[in-house]
């Protein structure tokens, strides 16, 4: 054995090593455990699914109070937002592919949108309206609420705009973020501000997640922006919501609107608990955050936050809800579990997910999320959000939100698992040099 030789089968075995030693223990951790259960209600489940993208076997399920499913409809790529209606049938966002209309996209091709289902049909379809997407990743509808007027609320990521539409499908009215912030020539073409949640809090005020800015804004018919929740200040470091094609810096002046990544990160689903706090699914910090607003300055701070369940850390949470109760109701979509948890932190309800797919949104019923609910005036404050690794955070999160990861996989598994990969190259490349020609 030459030296070219040597140096490879060591190059191997510091791969192998390092390897073992870093992942040994980790498989360990698991998400489920045994916890009480104080609510004797049905949790609907709105499953984004699996596979790469998160595009496949989307349900909507039903699980009771022990946590254990009852019913799932299956008959989309993915669901998102789901909310029973008063006559029982379930109104859910959702996104599907192999459609022949296509408008100006070739067939076939995906369309979203959101359908009215009946479980206990033979067909659970009652209604649909869609329409057509270039693509089916981060072109999706996250959300949809029914108004007192009979027509729909919708959030629309693919032309980032929120909309009103009749049940004939004509809309009626809409609200374009570009209104608001600097927008690229053709919004279809990339993720830009990745608008994915609205709720109606009020006669025509509407509150919106605009997730790649950090951001929630209330936005009033004839008004437009009337407030912004994680204001953009000097202090923010504008590449972290410009890094990959995000915002859009269509003046060049170096500046877009970008909310401060510690208050939230790339969240989800926020809950509009009073016209001084409000509940979020804090996902790029792994947390949920409770907002109150400053009565001395006005600005928005992390009054409570809860970053595990049963002694597993969240990962990439994406819903959050306020019950009556005052526990707190928690998708926790990358450890494919819901949970409800305490002020204190407790776990007092779970259920996990078929296939470790991803959960986007939970409903506790009867009531689902409330427009109000309780709020935490002496909650327990973190005031430290999850550390960051340059480069290894925003990728683990980018591989997190395209596929089911194990939940114990962090970023040092994540740069353990590259240096591996690199010393296996070359203890490989090394051991080919050293058998010569």
């Amino acid at each position: 054995m030459n030296r070219a030789q040597e140096r490879g089968l060591v190059l191997l075995g510091a791969a192998l090593l390092l390897l073992g030693v870093t992942f040994g223990g980790s498989a360990a951790v698991s998400t489920t455990a045994e916890v009480r259960s104080d609510n004797a209600s049905e949790t609907l489940v709105g499953i984004q699914g699996g596979g790469v993208g998160l595009h496949e076997d989307g349900r909507v399920a039903m699980f009771d109070e022990s946590g254990t499913r009852t019913w799932a409809i299956q008959n989309a790529d993915s669901y998102f937002d789901v909310t029973q209606q008063d006559d029982g049938t379930i109104l859910a966002g959702f996104m599907h592919s192999g459609y022949e209309n296509c408008g100006p996209y070739d067939a076939p091709c995906s369309r979203t949108g959101f359908r009215v289902l009946d479980p206990d049909a033979d067909d659970p379809v009652v209604f649909e309206y869609t329409y057509p997407v270039r693509t089916k990743k981060n072109s999706e509808t996250h959300d949809v609420e029914k108004l007192p007027n009979g027509r729909y609320l919708v959030s629309g990521m693919d032309e980032e705009r929120i909309f009103v539409v009749d049940a004939n499908g004509t809309v009626t009215w809409q609200w374009n973020a570009a209104d608001y912030y600097e927008s690229p020539p053709d919004p279809t073409k990339t993720d830009w501000l990745h608008l994915n949640d609205v709720d109606r809090i009020g006669d025509g005020r509407y509150l919106v997640s605009i997730r790649n800015a950090n951001q929630l804004v209330v936005v009033e018919r004839g008004e437009g922006v009337v407030e912004v929740i994680n204001e953009d200040d000097d202090a923010t470091e504008e590449s972290e919501c410009t890094m990959g094609g995000r915002l859009n810096d269509a003046n060049g002046d170096g500046d877009v609107n970008c909310g401060d990544p510690d208050v939230m990160d790339e969240q989800h689903n926020p809950q509009w608990l009073s016209e001084d706090a409000v509940l979020v699914a804090d996902s790029g910090n792994d947390r949920v955050v409770e907002l109150h607003r400053n009565a001395t300055t006005g600005e928005w701070e992390v009054a409570w936050a809860i970053s595990e369940a049963n002694g597993v850390e969240f990962a990439w949470p994406r819903d959050a809800d306020r019950l009556p109760n005052g526990n707190t109701l928690i998708t926790d979509s990358a450890n494919a579990r819901v949970v409800e948890v305490t002020q204190d932190g407790e776990t007092v309800w779970s259920a996990s997910m078929a296939n470790n797919h991803f959960p986007y949104e939970a409903e506790r019923l009867p009531d689902g999320e409330t427009v109000g609910g309780p709020v935490y005036e002496n909650g327990t404050v973190q005031t430290e959000t999850t550390d960051r690794v340059p480069g290894l955070t925003p990728a683990l999160a980018m591989l997190r939100t395209s596929m089911p990861l194990p939940v114990w996989l962090s970023e040092l598994h994540l740069g353990v698992g590259l240096v591996s990969l690199g010393l296996s190259v070359a203890g490989i490349r090394s051991l080919l040099l050293g058998r010569g020609p």
